[in-house]
């Protein structure tokens, strides 16, 4: 069973994306902000973190350039519907960081075809 971590200061999308997945079998985890997701990263050790980007203490980019160096097994999708998002991705890029990022809102069935593609990959990857 795959592991995922839900990162995102909106606590009812957190929660209700945590229950989705679970009804789909996944083993989740839920963290309120980039500081509570390192912790969860680092001890939960998902397969996937899904973070907003746009968060108080520390934003989700902040956030996945640490995780990539103490998880850096785990696959990292980011979610945004803030404009802000374009410039922070951009200084991650010129860093040598470069994560994927889904513009807000978007349709949960899209966001599970996404996260189902992003495990599988990971899956193949494992097995070559």
């Amino acid at each position: 069973m795959a592991r995922i971590l839900i990162v995102d200061d909106e606590k009812p999308l957190a929660d209700t994306l945590a229950t989705i997945l679970r009804l789909k079998q996944y083993e989740v985890e839920v963290a309120y902000d980039g500081v509570e997701g390192i912790t969860a990263a680092q001890r939960f050790h998902p397969d996937l973190i899904v973070s907003d980007v746009a968060m108080p203490k520390r934003n989700g980019v902040e956030m996945a350039i640490a995780l990539t160096q103490s998880v850096p097994q785990t696959k990292i999708l980011l979610v945004s519907g803030q404009a802000v998002t374009t410039g922070l991705l951009q200084e991650a890029r010129e860093r040598g960081y470069d994560f994927e990022c889904l513009a807000k809102p978007l349709h949960p069935v899209d966001l599970l075809n996404r996260i189902a593609f992003l495990l599988s990959a990971s899956s193949s990857a494992q097995a070559s």
